[in-house]
């Protein structure tokens, strides 16, 4: 069967230990998680578990079988059908002499980036948005030459209904 990748948005219990349930649970099962942000929701109670896991439907189907059955979890969301919001934060740090640092500041212009940091030879830009548009600012950014980038992990919203 073919593999593929899943968003999932798992809403859980605000409590310690929940999150390293849920991790080991796709981890000893063999499963790679891609991406992973959790965050505090409109409940104090809750939070919101983004997960992207790669695997066939038989597997998928088995990973949320078994998360539902942890007292913990309250809801699982796929957004993997593509009526989500999806979007991820990224920071660029790109090598630059001072004499070309217009051209990453246009760059960083044209994808709606900010400029967070200014070094005597590089600077730092944060830039937010689907996968595609970070891949695409990252290929420009690689002919100056990256010093180092750190990205959040995806977060996803369901378009319509509350998820």
């Amino acid at each position: 069967m073919m593999k593929s990748k899943h968003v999932l948005s798992i809403l859980v219990e605000n409590k310690p230990g929940v999150l390293s349930r849920v991790v080991g649970l796709i981890s000893r099962r063999g499963f790679n998680i891609e991406s992973l942000s959790v965050g505090p929701t409109e409940d104090v109670a809750r939070s919101r578990i983004t997960m992207v896991v790669t695997a066939d439907p038989v597997a998928f189907e088995q990973i949320t079988k078994q998360l539902n059955k942890l007292i913990s979890v309250h809801k699982i969301t796929d957004l993997t059908k593509g009526n989500a919001i999806e979007r991820e934060l990224a920071l660029f740090k790109v090598d630059v002499t001072p004499e070309r640092r217009n051209e990453i500041i246009e760059i960083a212009n044209i994808f709606r980036a900010n400029i967070v940091d200014v070094g005597h030879s590089s600077l730092t830009i944060e830039v937010t948005g689907d996968e595609a548009k970070i891949a695409g600012i990252e290929d420009l950014f690689r002919a100056y030459g990256i010093k180092d980038i750190v990205r959040t992990g995806l977060i996803a919203m369901s378009r319509n209904a509350k998820s």
